[in-house]
């Protein structure tokens, strides 16, 4: 039987805590030092808190992952506004990279919680696959990108990229190569 109460909203403290946890976790996985004290001492918070939140190593990467997954679609968008399309697709191409750099240091995690079913199996290339044939429409629009090129490809060109950087990468290689995707992509 229900007692006919609404569960509460978290306290403002809390969402606060929780957000700073989920952006100090984001740099610490991306810098590969993402022990869940220091995280919790480098938002401020006890322990206990970074345990309320993030009941599991897991939950917290599924969190950071979520966060850093939907900032990155999501800023498709907002570069369009700000952008002429090419000038868009380049800077979310930068965008990307840091994604991709981020879940370099939760790989492992998110691996192991997918193949347990811990972790819910993301739509991660169609969210970005979505978010690049956002872009490129607008390129093909303006005339700026070429409109034979399927979104589905570009995805995996950037893909292409970043695995054959990752155990060598640079900014300066990974800077190159999205260039020349770039070139690729400009119409003529």
């Amino acid at each position: 039987m229900s007692s006919g109460k609404k569960p509460r909203a978290p306290r403002a403290d809390a969402l606060r805590n929780r957000d700073k946890l989920v952006e100090v976790a984001r740099a610490a996985f991306a810098a590969g030092d993402a022990s869940l004290e220091g995280i919790a001492r480098e938002a401020g918070v006890g322990i206990g808190t970074l345990y309320r939140h993030f009941p599991t190593r897991e939950a917290l990467v599924e969190a950071v992952y979520a966060a850093e997954l939907d900032d990155v679609t999501g800023s498709a968008a907002v570069l369009l506004a700000e952008l002429p399309p090419d000038e868009a697709m380049r800077a979310w191409m930068g965008r990307y990279a840091a994604f991709v750099a981020t879940k370099r240091g939760m790989v492992e995690t998110l691996r192991a919680g997918w193949a347990s079913g811990r972790i819910a199996t993301p739509v991660t290339r169609e969210r970005i696959t979505a978010a690049i044939a956002t872009i490129l429409a607008a390129g093909a629009d303006a005339g700026s990108l070429r409109g034979d090129v399927a979104a589905e490809d570009v995805t995996a060109l950037l893909l292409g990229v970043f695995l054959s950087t990752a155990a060598s990468e640079t900014p300066e290689q990974v800077d190159r190569l999205l260039g020349l995707v770039m070139d690729a992509l400009h119409s003529s």
